[in-house]
């Protein structure tokens, strides 16, 4: 990644999940052809279970009838990862940036540098939570950023606070990206094996700190870390609704 290119930074508020998947391959397009610079979309969901390519319909716990009476949709997605949620409260994080050299073109993006993206997620999530006072890590092995949770008798348990998946398609853009708990209806994990991992504890920062941040005060805190941690030139927070109206203008929605 070159050093201080410009990154627009967008909070979008609450976004059908379809219409932000098209939002992000307009977006890459518009990277590849040199008209956008680096993108972070930063917004929330309504319920969905999404399914990654490594993923299996046998760890969505719920049948049709109780997602139906829980209004979740269902979608399978070309990420990496297996099964995850996203809903209201969860702040989802959705980069698109042009992570391979000027006219790269290949099946695949090297993997230390696949790696080393996702490590520099997990590491703006890490310095995000810090500023809220939260020790948060990575586990060796597992993609995505973990808290402790105090337990009686003084013993704690690791509890996954934030999710990642991502695609690096092949003209070496990002999509798909983070989603971080911060005051979503927890019941609703309960509705798969969250990532396919047996017996995994989620949480969120509304369980570890009080008060929690607002949405828009977490979109608008990790849009500077991001762009440290990426060495883009830092953003203001723009708003995204133009934006949105511009691609549902275009599709006529």
């Amino acid at each position: 990644m070159n050093r201080q290119l410009p990154l627009e930074v967008y909070w979008l508020g609450r976004v059908d999940y379809d219409l932000a998947w098209t939002l992000q391959n307009q977006i890459a397009d518009e990277i590849r052809r040199g008209l956008r610079p680096a993108t972070l979309l930063l917004l929330e969901h309504s319920h969905v279970f999404t399914i990654g390519r490594r993923g299996s319909r046998a760890h969505i716990l719920w049948d049709d009838v109780e997602c139906t009476r829980r209004q979740v949709i269902l979608r399978d997605v070309d990420r990496g990862g297996d099964v995850t949620y996203h809903g209201p409260g969860q702040l989802v994080g959705y980069p698109i940036l042009p992570l391979a050299q000027t006219g790269w073109e290949g099946d695949r993006l090297p993997q230390t540098d696949f790696i080393g993206y996702l490590r520099r997620l997990e590491d703006t999530l890490i310095a995000l939570l810090d500023t809220y006072g939260v020790n948060a890590f990575r586990r060796e092995g597992l993609t995505g950023v973990w808290v402790n949770l105090s337990l009686p008798g003084g013993s704690s348990l690791p509890a996954k606070i934030a999710s990642i998946g991502v695609k690096v398609d092949r003209f070496g853009i990002s999509r798909h990206g983070f989603a971080l708990n911060i005051t979503p209806n927890m019941e609703y994990w309960n509705g798969i094996i969250p990532c396919g991992l047996e017996g995994v504890r989620m949480t969120s920062l509304a369980e570890l700190i009080a008060p929690p941040p607002t949405m828009i005060e977490a979109a608008a805190a990790i849009g500077p870390i991001f762009a440290r941690i990426f060495n883009f030139e830092p953003s203001l927070l723009i708003d995204g609704q133009p934006l949105l109206q511009s691609l549902t203008v275009i599709h006529g929605s």
